[in-house]
């Protein structure tokens, strides 16, 4: 009798261990995705691509060189950075730039408002079409080079973060010398507009 209760005692212990390490692991998932990456992450980088160029045409020409501080970029020279940026994040997963594209000196390249806008529509042309370009099977392809399980999905999400991150920068940056946002401005102005019609 000792001996039975013995082994039932060690099989449940058996399928109690097995059972905690199968429950440290969760099930692979087979089911479809619900979330499109693809059209998600074109949708936010063309509205962030809208701020940065309504903000571009915004800043005053004698404040396109100010910086925060000596070591910092200047305003001109962010939103070259983001249109440089654009080519080599997505250069992470083998796309090439433009010919004639040098990344180490497109940040010092203008102040020019104009030819800011036109690199910023530049690259985002780039980038829209790379990733307008890509299939479902691209954004799952793995990037060993990146890491273990980083895949061509994760550079476009670094490029959606990276864009943001800038944004944030730019914002700040003109705040710092008191203009607002266009789009803060004319949400202001319909939020008036509403309040006037009640």
């Amino acid at each position: 009798m000792n001996r039975v209760l013995l082994a039932c005692a060690l099989v449940l212990l058996g399928l109690g261990v097995r059972t905690a390490r199968a429950g440290d692991q969760p099930a692979p998932d087979h089911t479809a995705p619900s979330y499109d990456m693809k059209a998600q992450a074109l949708l936010d980088l063309q509205t962030v691509q809208k701020k940065f160029v309504d903000l571009t045409n915004a800043i005053p020409d004698d404040k396109m060189t100010w910086r925060p501080s000596a070591d910092a970029r200047s305003f001109a020279e962010v939103m070259l950075h983001v249109a440089g940026e654009r080519y080599g994040i997505l250069g992470m997963m083998g796309a090439q730039a433009p010919d004639g594209f040098n990344g180490k000196t497109i940040e010092k390249s203008t102040t020019d408002r104009a030819k800011i806008v036109a690199e910023l529509n530049n690259s985002w042309e780039f980038a829209r079409k790379t990733i307008e370009g890509m299939s479902n099977a691209d954004f799952a392809r793995l990037l060993p080079k990146l890491g273990p399980q980083a895949n061509a999905g994760d550079v476009v999400y670094i490029l959606v973060a990276d864009a943001h991150e800038h944004l944030g920068q730019a914002i700040a940056y003109a705040r710092e010398n008191g203009v607002i946002p266009p789009w803060t401005v004319e949400a202001k102005k319909a939020a008036e507009k509403k309040a006037e019609e009640k």
